[in-house]
């Protein structure tokens, strides 16, 4: 990763740092070790200060480290992480108040606190307010993954035919999204038929009838990035009702895509998709409208009718309304939007979508 970037996102982390009067910041998060050092390993903290970054990792990550976090120190530990982050912190004399990451295990903590003589508290949220608003490169990854999907998709379409089962299915999208150079950024939901009711259907040996229906959720992570689609197609001749279902999907994301601009409350872009599901005299999906992506798959920002704050520029996130109607049927449509200036870019466009066969 470029070195130039990174140090821009340090100096962003330390500036909320100095207003919450913060001397180092602990991070035990890999998508936030990752963010601000471009390491890609694994089990490895960082230690952020007014004058320094710190990377601690062990002897399996030491190379690969040095070679990816040129602006960083890297610490190899021999033994446990909070014994290593410790002496680290009490070298550092200047460091009176620490904070670490909250999702950080309640023991790590503790033990932690036994160990450093500065002031120790949790905080959330630090690094993840600055990974919102995505930089050029950030979107261009994403833009790649979601190319890869399409892609992977294309290929994978001319393998459906009847009794197939969803495992298999499934399996072929996993490996052609593997043929072209990129891996899953979460297990593939391929569901049939009613089974497509459940919005987290895990694919199993149902096989796929003459007329049915198909719903696929997957993403793609290229370059640390990720991508997040679903795709519904009919086979054979889907029922009216199944037709109305897919309108109703279609025309949900729509009106949310409209709402879609710097300065408007998250919660409005909620609410566009619901009202029209509404309107159909549907059952409202209970999910979220979307989530952002990132490092992540789900991260900032949260698009559901609790959401606070309002869109920037820069933020990337899914749009996905659904309809899922138990025994019979579930229809959602998911797509990533990048936040633009002046209103929004799809970044999955080129992700096919088929049309309905004719009545």
């Amino acid at each position: 990763m470029n070195d130039g970037i990174i140090k821009k996102r340090i100096k962003a982390v330390r500036r909320r740092l100095n207003k919450k009067k913060i001397n180092c910041l602990i991070l035990t998060k890999p998508a936030n070790v990752t963010y601000t050092t471009g390491f890609s390993g694994s089990d490895s903290w960082v230690a952020i200060t007014p004058a320094g970054v710190y990377l601690l990792t062990d002897s399996r990550y030491t190379e690969q480290a040095q070679n990816q976090c040129p602006s960083c120190r890297v610490i190899q530990r021999a033994g446990p992480m909070v014994e290593a982050i410790s002496k680290l912190i009490k070298k550092l004399s200047s460091v009176q108040t620490v904070a670490i990451e909250k999702s950080t295990t309640i023991a790590a903590f503790e033990a932690l606190k036994k160990q450093v003589k500065a002031r120790l508290k949790s905080v959330a949220n630090i690094i993840e307010e600055v990974r919102s608003s995505k930089d050029a490169g950030e979107i261009a990854a994403i833009r790649a993954a979601a190319q890869i999907a399409a892609q992977a998709l294309k290929q994978t379409l001319r393998y459906i035919k009847t009794g197939i089962t969803e495992n298999e299915l499934a399996g072929m999208l996993d490996f052609q999204i593997r043929k072209l150079g990129a891996v899953n950024s979460f297990d593939t939901i391929v569901a049939f038929g009613p089974n497509a009711s459940h919005p987290h259907h895990q694919p199993g040996a149902r096989k796929l009838k003459t007329n049915d229906s198909i719903l696929i959720d997957f993403g793609v992570r290229y370059k640390n990035y990720c991508c997040d689609l679903t795709r519904c197609f009919a086979v054979g001749r889907p029922n009216l009702f199944y037709r109305k279902v897919y309108n109703a999907v279609q025309e949900a994301q729509a009106a949310a895509l409209k709402m879609v601009k710097p300065g408007v409350e998250i919660r409005q872009i909620d609410a566009a998709a619901r009202e029209v599901i509404s309107k159909y005299g549907l059952p409202v999906y209970g999910h979220g409208t979307g989530h952002g992506l990132g490092l992540e798959v789900h991260e900032e920002p949260v698009i559901a009718a609790n959401s606070e704050g309002k869109l920037e520029a820069g933020m990337v996130f899914t749009i996905e309304p659904g309809v899922y109607i138990p025994g019979k049927l579930g229809v959602r449509i998911e797509d990533d939007i990048l936040v633009s200036e002046t209103g929004y870019k799809i970044l999955s466009s080129n992700c096919q979508h088929l049309p309905l066969p004719p009545i």
